[in-house]
């Protein structure tokens, strides 16, 4: 009887909040142990470790527009406070704010993809759905 390789038993996918959390680490939702991603956005076509097809699941627009929501709710906030407590001139605003907010956009970024590949295992979406 040929021996079947080890990835290709299909065993029941991890709970949600495993499949997000590992996710947002950016290992494979499914044992948390390969790199999820081949660059920095790019998702590996398989992980290496347990075989899970990752290629095909495509979050497309979501994690960049979950990303600005997300900084923006926290650096407009800090924005304000540090407007209305210290005054301070717009070039010193724009010489904080405007690095803070493209560093914190580039770490949450490829962790916001991770957390929604993630969801997307857990729904068993592919990307590629019309309805």
């Amino acid at each position: 009887m040929p021996e079947t390789p080890a990835h290709s038993i299909q065993t029941p996918l991890p709970s949600f909040i495993t499949l997000v959390t590992r996710g947002f680490r950016r290992t494979c939702p499914r044992c948390g142990e390969a790199s999820l991603f081949n660059g920095f956005l790019k998702l590996h076509t398989s992980c290496s470790d347990c075989g899970q097809e990752l290629g095909h699941i495509r979050a497309d627009d979501f994690p960049p527009y979950l990303t600005m929501i997300i900084v923006g709710h926290i650096i407009v906030p800090l924005i304000l406070l540090t407007e209305k407590t210290l005054h301070p001139s717009i070039l010193i605003q724009l010489s904080v704010w405007l690095p803070v907010t493209f560093l914190a956009s580039l770490w949450l970024l490829p962790r916001v993809k991770g957390l929604i590949v993630g969801w997307m295992m857990h729904l068993g979406l592919r990307g590629s759905e019309t309805k």
